[in-house]
Formats: structure tokens, sequence, C-alpha cells
């Protein structure tokens, strides 16, 4: 376990303090990384659930702010009453029916702990164990974790290695992810970050305002319990078009059953993609107050467009209080339910393949 040495507290932008992140959990220390690049970005992390506890980057006039909803304390982290508030998720993002499926042959049975489905993993997903980390540049920190066969009912002993990196030539978040089975699994990881490019404040503002761009001409619709209905549905003539730059505000209270389902949008957008697994543009967003602009690449199928709907007002990082769509999150990822639905592009991987990812959030002003 390597600790973060290249800033001392002093010069952490984000003002968190390395003590408040030093504890021992099981047997496993956590800490606080701090990573830099080149222009001065500051992102700053903790090995407990891989949670980003802020970013830190510039607005049209030079002045930094913090973009993502985090903790400042390692006991705000696990207490927290959001949990996956901008933490790494696995070993399944999204939701699973009744958390069951079946893989070769075989029936599974997942915890229940979204209504009656299978949500991110379980209570105990990747989202609240501590990590082995390493911080082997001041821009980088390399993160490794050993699912263990049967931890949360997911079969099969995976092997994950994570790597957070800040890019020196633009203000862009790298996301690497690396996994490997003894044991055929499925595998849907993801990153669950809260973003807010106006800043984290008291109260956080609401991304209403926020003008977004997703290149998809699809997206996966949902019934009550936000189960995928196994549909997907062109995105034309709905609230759910973002092919075009649209607020978000805009439109979320619409009388559409879509967004009633989500009470927002809570939704797996099909991304147009030429080819499997190719890096390519998925979303753009613009706050045009900050002049903040954020550009989510992915390597993935599909991202979850989320709106922050169940933030309920509780306190984070600095007495920032993040109430109801206070934030948006773009998690890159295969479809809901996949396991469920071999129509949709496989979420599972055997014994000899590599699970690989590349999710990338870069930061720029207009």
């Amino acid at each position: 376990m390597g600790k973060s040495t290249e800033l001392s507290d002093r010069e952490c932008l984000s003002q968190l303090n390395t003590e408040d992140f030093n504890t021992k959990i099981g047997q496993k220390e956590t800490h606080l990384f701090l990573l830099r690049n080149d222009k001065g970005m500051e992102v700053a992390v903790t090995n407990y659930g891989c949670a980003i506890l802020a970013i830190m980057v510039p607005d049209r006039e030079g002045r930094m702010a913090n973009v993502i909803l985090g903790h400042d304390s390692i006991d705000h982290v696990v207490n927290s009453p959001e949990p996956f508030l901008s933490t790494t998720i696995g070993r399944y993002g999204n939701r699973i029916a009744k958390g069951q499926f079946t893989l070769e042959g075989k029936s599974y049975q997942l915890a229940i702990n979204n209504g009656p489905n299978h949500l991110h993993g379980g209570p105990t997903g990747f989202h609240t164990r501590v990590w082995d980390a390493e911080q082997t540049a001041p821009e980088r920190v390399n993160f490794r974790y050993t699912s263990a066969d049967g931890e949360e009912g997911f079969p099969g002993n995976l092997q994950v290695e994570m790597t957070y990196r800040l890019q020196s030539d633009t203000n862009a978040l790298v996301i690497e992810y690396k996994a490997e089975t003894d044991k055929t699994t499925i595998v849907n990881l993801t990153n669950h970050g809260f973003f807010n490019l106006a800043g984290i404040g008291n109260p956080t503002p609401t991304v209403d305002n926020n003008v977004l761009t997703l290149y998809a001409d699809h997206y996966v619709p949902i019934d009550e319990v936000s189960i995928p209905t196994g549909e997907i549905r062109a995105v034309a003539g709905t609230p759910m078009d973002f092919t075009t730059p649209h607020a978000i505000g805009e439109r979320i209270n619409d009388d559409f059953d879509q967004l009633k389902h989500g009470s927002g949008y809570d939704h797996c957008y099909v991304l147009n993609k030429r080819e499997k697994g190719e890096l390519s543009l998925a979303a753009e967003c613009y706050e045009p107050q900050s002049g903040r602009v954020m550009k989510v690449y992915t390597t993935e199928a599909g991202v979850q467009l989320y709106t922050g709907n169940w933030l309920n007002g509780f306190t984070g990082a600095h007495g920032a209080t993040f109430p109801a769509r206070s934030a948006v999150c773009f998690e890159a990822q295969s479809f809901p339910d996949t396991p469920n639905r071999p129509y949709f592009p496989a979420a599972t991987l055997h014994p000899g393949e590599t699970y690989n990812q590349t999710t990338i959030y870069e930061f720029g002003v207009k």
C-alpha cells in the first residue's frame, strides 16, 4: 500500500486532510491519494470503494471548484447516506431483475437491495471494499481487488485492476479497468461519479441548467421498478432525445412514462458505436454560468444517465449539501439486466478472457 506524498495538505486544492482518511477497516488500511497533472488539475480519491472525493478544475475565469459530490473524511464515506457516491461499482453495475440469473445451466441468487432487484453489486459490493492501492506517479494511482468466488452471490474469483490517471495535456481523468476470472461469471464495472459542473456548495445547485448532448439514438426503456422492458427504443420525438443539445431540466418533468418510472432520468442509453469496444465520445455536458464543459468518452456499449433524483439534501465535503437533482451521472456500462436478456450485448467473462474498459471524463471551458 502506498500513500500519496506528492502534495502536502497545505497545497491541497480540495482542502482535504490526509489524517481524516487514515484508518484500518478489517485488516486493510485506508488512505487519501492526491493526483495532479501539469495543468494544475487535482483529483482526490480514497482506496475505500475507490471513491472520488474531489475533482478540482477551473471555470472560464480560471477559478477552481470541486465538480464532483464527495465527502471529507473516511467516516463520512463509509457512512454516506448515498453509499454509491462517486465510487467504483462492481461486480455488476445497474440492476438485475429479482437478483436472479442463470449461467451455464446454473442458477444464481444475488442480494436484493433495490426494491425487488439487485443493484450495483449488492450492499457489500466493490463500493464498500478496501482496495490495495499504489500511487506510482503524481498523476496516477493503481488499485487492485480480488472478489472471491461467491462474494455477493457471484461465481468465480475475479481479479480486478483499475487505474485513475490524469492526462498531462488535457484536464482529463482516465479510468482503466481490467479483470480476469477462474470461473465463468458476469462483469459490468463502472464509476458512479456524481458531477456538478457549477461546483459543490451549500446548497449545491441543481443540474437543470446543464446543457446535455448524448451520442445515442436509442435507449433502454424500463418498467415501474426500473428493470428493462426488453425493448430498445428510439429517442426521437421523446423527452429522452439528447442527440441535439437540451437543458437537463427542460423536459425532466414531462408527462412521459419513462420519466415517471425513473423519477427523472435514470436510463441506459445505447451509444452510437461503429464497432464493439471502440473508444468514442458518449456525452457532452455544459454548465452555462461557469462555462465548464465535461466530455465523456468510453469503450462501453451504454451509459446510464442519472440525474440525482434520489439525493435528499445530506451534507458532504466542507458543509456542502446535496439536494435532489444536484448531480448528473454518466455511468459507462453494459445494459442493465443483461444476464437475463440474451439479445443484449453479453456481459459474460470466461476463464482465459480479459475484461477491459476505458472511460475518460475530460474537462474544459467555453
